[in-house]
């Protein structure tokens, strides 16, 4: 016997999942994450990013296979708790989310019209995809 308890509730449509190729950063931003990376990060990971004696590369194959299929937010807590090496934290929220927009920049994800969350929470909303997802048909 049917009633009016059988009739499934209405559920709120699920949030827009969205990637690191949604552009989910600003060129400006990228600009000042650029000067505040080489005053900070150049020294270790070289000023193309490219890596040195003791620090990883953050472009290239390797960076982009480490982190495919984590969050945004993964990677703005690994370097607000672990960068810069000599002083991890020494950094302001804002400046850590700019050098990461620059860490887009580089390894060439598009820029769009919103600067870079500088919260955990929201970061955590965006994927790290290294490949360009395929068209939604």
């Amino acid at each position: 016997m049917a009633g009016p308890l059988c009739f499934p509730r209405a559920q709120a449509p699920a949030p827009e999942s969205r990637s690191v190729w949604d552009g989910v950063y600003t060129e400006e931003q990228a600009k000042r994450g650029e000067l505040i990376y080489k005053k900070e990060c150049g020294a270790c990971h070289g000023n193309l990013l490219t890596g040195g004696e003791s620090a990883p590369p953050l472009t290239g194959g390797a960076f982009l296979a480490n982190w495919n299929g984590l969050t945004m937010g993964d990677l703005f807590d690994r370097i607000r708790k672990t960068m810069p090496e000599s002083a991890p934290g020494r950094l302001t929220r804002q400046q850590d989310a700019d050098i990461l927009a620059f860490m887009l920049s580089i390894n060439r994800f598009p820029a769009g019209k919103t600067e870079l969350y500088k919260q955990s929470e929201m970061l955590k909303e965006i994927r790290f995809e290294s490949a360009k997802p395929s068209p939604k048909k």
